[in-house]
């Protein structure tokens, strides 16, 4: 049987024209689905019967199944959902006051090997398909009954490890009939895979990008993350001023604050340095301290002191609150344990 949540509109109208039904059911079943959250093909009475038993008989419209859940005193939920062949994924539903927020994860495992990352401990097993992509934020809408206005790529895995499903995941809920997410309301985090970020530049739907930056200098970030020693901080920074006049979007620098590591004055110095003149902002991230590392997470003050010296230089910079911080909040540690004890 095919899965529903694979196809892009196009793709789905193919489909029904292919099978000797008219392509324009498709934007009917998109509503249904997306904008209803209706899976049973009996209850969409606006399409014929005939394609309403076809549905029925040859296509897939499956949640993801949930093998266990927390929930944070914050409000955060993370979901460790369980695929068809037994893999465990995690997707997180963050609340803000602007709205739902899920973080959705691109691979089975990662292969990138951040060294403060717990991702990476258990290494990539496989890419998700456009329809695990998709059922992670069709499942957290439905298991929650919580309607969802923002996504970002950011949870296990890296998302240009696996660009033409997560271009496909984005051009579905981007899509009006689809979960209508803006683009302004996606955001997409790197590592760092060049060749991708003049890729991406170039998109019809322009959602955002984020890089993991993580270190003001080369010599610090090819320590904590492998990727620098194939993709060098200065060749990264030209990138990513080349995709801000290409794209004409701004970047966000992802920076999470290891102690003693990248968390002084004299890094927030060199940060500024590092990107200023870039149409860019700095988002600082408290670390959830993985218990497999001996990296810590910097105190508050530190972290408030950081934050102030960037904005002193110029540069614009948020302290992102600390969310799910009472439950397995570091990515990828709630699939370690349950795997680990399994």
């Amino acid at each position: 049987m095919k899965n529903f949540y694979n196809w892009t509109i196009e793709e789905l109208k193919n489909y029904l024209i292919t099978n000797g039904f008219k392509g324009f059911s498709g934007d009917q079943i998109f509503k249904w689905v997306y904008e209803q959250n209706i899976v049973d093909p009996e209850m969409m009475t606006n399409i014929s019967k005939e394609l309403r038993a076809f549905l029925k008989e040859n296509v897939l419209f499956d949640y993801l199944e949930v093998n266990h859940q927390q929930v944070a005193k914050d409000g955060t939920k993370k979901f460790l959902f369980k695929l068809d062949d037994g893999h465990l994924i995690e997707t997180v539903l963050m609340q803000y006051d602007y709205g739902n927020s899920v973080c959705v994860t691109s691979q089975v495992g990662c292969s990138m090997g951040c060294s403060f990352c717990a991702s990476g401990i258990i290494s990539k097993k496989r890419d998700l398909s456009v329809a695990e992509l998709v059922n992670q934020v069709a499942s957290i809408q439905h298991y929650t009954g919580e309607k969802v206005s923002h996504i970002v790529v950011m949870g296990t895995g890296e998302p240009f490890d696996n660009y033409d499903n997560v271009m496909d995941f984005i051009r579905i809920i981007n899509y009006k009939h689809g979960f209508q997410i803006g683009a302004r309301h996606i955001s997409v985090s790197t590592c760092g895979i060049i060749p991708k970020i003049y890729e991406y530049a170039r998109e019809v739907i322009k959602s955002n990008l984020a890089i993991s930056l993580h270190a003001p200098n080369d010599e610090i970030r090819s320590k904590i993350m492998k990727i620098n020693k194939v993709y060098p901080l200065p060749d990264l920074i030209k990138a990513v001023k080349d995709y801000t006049e290409i794209s004409g979007r701004r970047v966000t620098f992802e920076y999470i604050l290891l102690k003693g590591i990248n968390d002084s004055v004299g890094h927030a110095n060199e940060l500024s340095d590092l990107i200023r003149g870039i149409n860019a902002y700095v988002n600082l991230i408290p670390y959830n301290p993985v218990n497999e590392f001996g990296y810590k997470k910097t105190d508050m003050k530190n972290a408030h002191k950081f934050h102030e010296q960037l904005e002193k230089r110029g540069i614009n910079a948020t302290l992102r609150r600390e969310l799910g911080s009472d439950i397995d909040a570091a990515c990828g540690q709630l699939r370690l344990k349950k795997e680990v004890s399994e």
